[in-house]
């Protein structure tokens, strides 16, 4: 039996559109003569998508009882008796009521699929589990249904069912995804529009990748090596050189000049995991390639042109960029034209670009013949030569024979071999003269004379020193990559122990010197800034060694010169101690100008507030209390009351507006004093009310009894709403009421003030919460203009936050974020459930 093919399609958030696309395929289908029903289909209670199932055979639900609740799901079973053609399946990530035969709704589906039939099934992009945790730092919502990638990555086809996010919020604010009570806390928190754009993305890229996925597997499988142009991916080859910038930067502008080109970066190391170019070169230049928007990796191999185009291949790569090579004339007449010559022999059908740079060409020399062994090694070499020489002679002299010449031979072949191993090139080639030359005098006739009268003999010298350069060679480079390999694990541990010193909470400035200390073995080390020792180890007498440290900072290294290899290293943490000095330098700074800023910032605000704010109701009682003293018994009874309402209207505003001054700056100060206790959002917004002369009849109340208690000061939390319904009335439109409402998300409670005003532009919301801002209103009746600064600061004095939203349909929404009272509550399976509010799935 055929197994069934599985069509998903993937939505970036819920209200896409993906159960309505899946309706309308299967109409589709079922006009073409297909036998297509409803194995399981959510409609959320959305008019337009219950209306695409007329007409559409609907398998009816099994019920699961569990724990004295009847839940609904898919009857697997009725399915494949029903055997049709193509079977509906929403939710792909749905998990299944306790005792169902399969714990997940996917797992039904490969039954149906096992069984022959064809499933079309729907899931967005947070239920993917590899992206579930990306979803959740976007969103700040832990999704606890989600769906293996495998699942995804095994279907026949996955389609993206795309929307525009402005779309998506524009059908979310029109009622098409939620209902009305809903849609306010929904595009304020997960419809964000920054998190549908991220979401989105998420999307396009995971099929992008699946397509490119789809693409190498079908490529493999046919055993396809030729390059397919279907995406320019330029590789450029990196070795550690200072020409790498210059090859990156070629690549990267070749890879723009192709739209959605991909640039990728490759060293090659070779088997043993040595680096056979300059590490810190290295590190700079994977930032490069970092920084122009592509990817560094490292292949390993001997042969540098195979590793190189078997790289490129593996990637499909279209075009290979790679440095003219560093060789000079003779050089590469001795020792061939290069990687460069074999790549572009064994690059087939992708374009190789040979890219000139500075250091091209330079090597004019050639191979160096110095040796990697110490001195004591070569000492030791030519001892053995002298010592054992003798000793062989005279051995190989007890036991001569006309037919023992064979075994002489071979006997002092041996000698040069160990001596190679031991001391290297110089001790054996002297040790290969040396034998050829005692063999001649010794144990060829003429005896006791060094006369090469035979040809072979003189042929047989030049084999002993042919043998004794080669195995010299091979114990010189075991030598050297041993040293390297030392070398190398020397410096990783360094740098690995300056990071955990700086990581561990030490000053990073202190730590790196010290480190330098150490890790040179040098007599003393100090840091000096602006002319000042700022940090300093060991002792610092005796000469030194000055090192530039960024601007006006030293370095002084005191006692032994340090090798080329050792200054590369220690540049690597001077580098290091810069970006060290240049941060404290500029938090320093930072922590100077900011108090000195936003001093002046609220001195000259307040100044201004002073000089006309203040100054308005001080007038009018000054004028009503020299009034009645002016007329005296001349006032009337109404004419004296009048005034003296004048007056002490002024006094209460006066007074207002000095406790808010006072609480301004308190805030400021951060000695604002807060109780916080569990507060029902209810009753203080009730509270609110009254205070302002409110009845719950003169706004529009939508208050979740079943909101979760918040942690808040009930005094504090009372002003703040105080404060934003009287912003909210005086906005608010001739006969439009404002709307208060409440609800959970995310372990928070919020409360959100919504009028239907002229609102803010995106652009002016933050300059609201400023103190002493009135945005250009003149009514001299508003106050100071703290009213907004006063609620933020009473709200994160609380551990909360206090934002400025569009309101749907125009207008502004004030949303009060305060962090909710641990609590569980009851899932609907009858299991405990998080405070945690989760967004409905689609």
């Amino acid at each position: 039996m055929r197994r069934g093919r599985l069509r998903v399609l993937l939505g970036a958030a819920p209200g896409v559109g993906k159960t309505y696309a899946m309706l309308e395929e299967a109409r589709r289908l079922a006009l073409e003569g297909s036998d297509v029903v409803v194995a399981l289909v959510e409609t959320h209670g959305r008019a337009a998508t219950a209306s695409m199932l007329e007409g559409l055979e609907v398998v009816p639900r099994t019920r699961v009882a569990h724990r004295g609740m009847a839940l609904e799901e898919m009857d697997v079973d009725a399915v494949l008796r029903r055997a049709p053609d193509v079977a509906l399946v929403d939710e792909l990530a749905h998990s299944n009521a306790p005792g169902s035969r399969n714990g997940k709704r996917w797992q039904d589906v490969h039954e149906l699929l096992a069984a022959g039939i064809d499933v079309i099934s729907t899931v967005n992009i947070q239920h993917i589990d590899s992206l579930h945790d990306v979803v959740q730092r976007i969103t700040g919502i832990a999704q606890r249904e989600t769906i293996p990638d495998h699942v995804l990555r095994e279907a026949d086809g996955v389609e993206v069912v795309d929307l525009s996010p402005q779309a998506l919020r524009d059908r979310l604010a029109g009622g098409r995804v939620y209902p009305a009570e809903r849609i306010d806390a929904a595009l304020s928190n997960y419809f964000r529009l920054g998190n549908l754009i991220a979401l989105r993305e998420l999307a396009l890229l995971w099929l992008a990748d699946e397509v490119d996925q789809a693409l190498q597997r079908y490529r493999a499988e046919q055993g396809i090596d030729a390059t397919w142009e279907a995406r320019e991916r330029v590789v450029v080859t990196l070795t550690g050189g200072r020409e790498g910038e210059t090859l990156l930067r070629r690549g990267a502008r070749i890879a723009a000049r192709a739209s959605g080109g991909d640039l990728l970066a490759v060293h090659v190391i070779s088997q043993d995991g040595l680096r056979r170019g300059d590490p810190d070169a290295l590190a700079r230049q994977r930032e490069l390639v970092e920084a122009l928007g592509g990817t560094y990796h490292q292949v390993v191999g001997d042969d540098v042109p195979e590793a190189l185009v078997g790289f490129a291949r593996a990637v499909n790569a279209t075009q290979l960029v790679i440095g003219a090579s560093r060789r000079g004339r003779l050089q590469s007449a001795l020792t061939g034209p290069g990687i460069g010559h074999d790549v572009i022999r064994d690059s087939g059908d992708i374009d190789v670009h040979v890219v000139t740079h500075a250091a091209a060409a330079s090597r004019r020399g050639l191979p160096r013949l110095g040796g990697a062994l110490s001195l004591r090694r070569r000492l030791a070499g030519l001892a053995v030569a002298l010592v054992a020489g003798p000793l062989l002679a005279w051995g190989l002299w007890t036991i001569r024979s006309p037919a023992s010449i064979t075994t002489h031979v071979l006997a002092f072949q041996l000698l040069v071999v160990v001596v190679a191993l031991v001391g290297g090139l110089w001790p054996a080639v002297f040790a290969a003269v040396m034998s050829g030359i005692t063999l001649d005098f010794l144990f060829v006739a003429p005896y006791f004379t060094v006369v090469i009268a035979d040809p072979t003999h003189a042929a047989a010298i030049v084999l002993y020193v042919i043998i004794a350069v080669l195995v010299s060679i091979v114990v010189d480079r075991a030598a050297r990559e041993a040293r390297h390999a030392r070398r190398a694990a020397a410096e990783s541990a360094l740098l690995a122990t300056v990071a955990g010193s700086v990581l561990r909470g030490t000053g990073a400035v202190r730590a790196l010197v010290d480190r330098v200390h150490e890790a040179f073995s040098l007599d003393g080390v100090a840091l000096v800034d602006r002319g000042a020792v700022t940090a300093s180890a060991g002792s610092l007498e005796g000469p030194s060694t000055s090192l530039v440290v960024g601007e006006g900072a030293s370095l002084l290294l005191h006692g032994r010169d340090l090798d080329a290899g050792e200054r590369r290293l220690l540049g690597v943490i001077v580098a290091q101690l810069q970006a060290a000095l240049e941060r404290d330098d500029l938090a320093e700074t930072a922590s100077e100008v900011a108090p000195l800023a936003a001093t002046d910032k609220v001195r000259s605000a307040l100044l201004a507030a002073l000089s006309h704010d203040l100054r308005r109701p001080l007038a009018s009682a000054i004028a009503a209390v020299g009034g009645m003293r002016a007329t005296g018994a001349q006032l009337s009874d109404s004419d004296r009351e009048e005034l003296l309402g004048t007056a002490e209207e002024s006094l209460h505003a006066l007074t207002s507006l000095l406790t808010d001054l006072l609480d301004v700056s308190r805030v400021q100060a951060g000695v604002l004093a807060v109780a916080k206790s569990p507060v029902d959002p209810a009753d203080v917004v009730l509270l609110a009310l009254g205070e302002l002369g409110l009845t719950p009849d003169d706004v529009e109340l939508d208050l979740d009894p079943r909101t979760t208690p918040a942690l808040a000061d009930p005094v504090l939390l009372q002003r703040v709403v105080v404060n934003l319904v009287a912003n909210a009335q005086r906005h608010a439109p001739d006969g439009s009421r404002v709307r208060i409402a409440s609800s959970a998300f995310a372990g928070h409670v919020e409360l959100r003030i919504v009028d239907h005003g002229p609102g803010i532009p995106v652009e002016r919301r933050e300059d609201v919460f400023v103190p002493f801002q009135r945005l250009g209103d003149t009514d001299n009746t508003a106050g100071l203009g703290l009213g907004l600064a006063l609620s933020r600061g009473f709200v994160e004095g609380m551990g909360g936050t206090l934002v400025a939203e569009d309101t749907p349909g125009g207008g502004l929404t004030m949303v009060v974020a305060l962090e909710a009272v641990a609590q569980e509550r009851r899932a609907p399976d009858g299991g405990a459930e998080g405070a945690v509010t989760e967004v409905p799935r689609s």
